[in-house]
């Protein structure tokens, strides 16, 4: 059975004690989950340690860094390594997030060398696939998701796959005033799903976690989480206040 995640991105957000006080109060009404249920704090560098700290003795809680180098150390001002968020006993990265590859023009060259140095040093990954408002409307969609994919992840070996979580951003839906339906979000999960089945054979396809990167909320959350496809959410917003991030965690409980 695959796993059911809720990661919450806070982005560049919260300082160490907003961070502290945030986890806090999720943890304070956390649900309890099962063995295939996961909640995910991606906090900045800065408040990877301290995080760890506060969750080690919850169960099925974790944390992630927002990102990694491509490189395993080196002469490289101001970036962070794998090795360094193992480290911290960090469990995922995130990698590919769509503000990364628009704004720090992350190519899939760099993506699956990053997939890679995060596997060698003991990280899962959440590698971000999704398109763009002109993709979405030229509906060459599909194709393109598609593309990101096998170049950042078809290099890998189906044992690998284990350690991977693919988060689909409807970057189109994001900040355009246009909606994603969770129909959308369905059919896009259910395509990912087929490709990694053309890869990779049905059974490992079926095990592979997909969560849901689009403006997920308490008031629709449990719509797309009852997708067949949508395995959980890669939550922005919603993940800074404890209050909605809570009513996240329970709709992917009660999936």
């Amino acid at each position: 059975m695959r796993k059911k995640i809720v990661a919450g991105n806070w982005k560049m957000n919260m300082t160490l004690d907003e961070g502290h006080a945030l986890v806090a109060g999720v943890l304070k009404g956390l649900p309890e989950l099962s063995n295939d249920k996961q909640v995910v704090f991606a906090p900045p560098f800065l408040n990877i340690q301290h995080t760890v700290y506060q969750v080690e003795d919850v169960q099925h809680v974790h944390v992630a860094a927002q990102n990694c180098h491509s490189e395993v150390s080196g002469a490289y001002t101001g970036e962070v390594s794998a090795k360094m968020i193992a480290a911290c006993d960090a469990t995922y990265v995130i990698i590919g997030h769509s503000e990364r590859r628009e704004y720090c023009h992350e190519t899939d060259a760099m993506l699956a060398q990053k997939t890679d140095v995060a596997l060698d040093n003991g990280l899962k990954v959440i590698f971000c696939c999704g398109e763009s408002l002109e993709i979405r409307d030229a509906g060459t969609q599909n194709e393109f998701v598609e593309a990101q994919l096998k170049a950042g992840l078809f290099h890998l070996h189906k044992h690998q796959l284990a350690n991977i979580v693919v988060a689909y951003e409807p970057i189109w839906a994001i900040g355009t005033g246009r909606t994603a339906s969770s129909q959308q979000a369905q059919d896009m999960h259910a395509h990912i799903r087929s490709v990694f089945a053309a890869q990779y054979g049905q059974p490992t396809a079926d095990s592979l976690t997909i969560l849901y990167g689009g403006s997920c909320k308490p008031s629709n959350a449990a719509e797309l989480f009852a997708c067949p496809d949508v395995d959980g959410g890669l939550i922005g917003g919603a993940s800074l206040k404890a209050e909605e991030f809570l009513g996240i965690i329970d709709a992917m409980v009660k999936a």
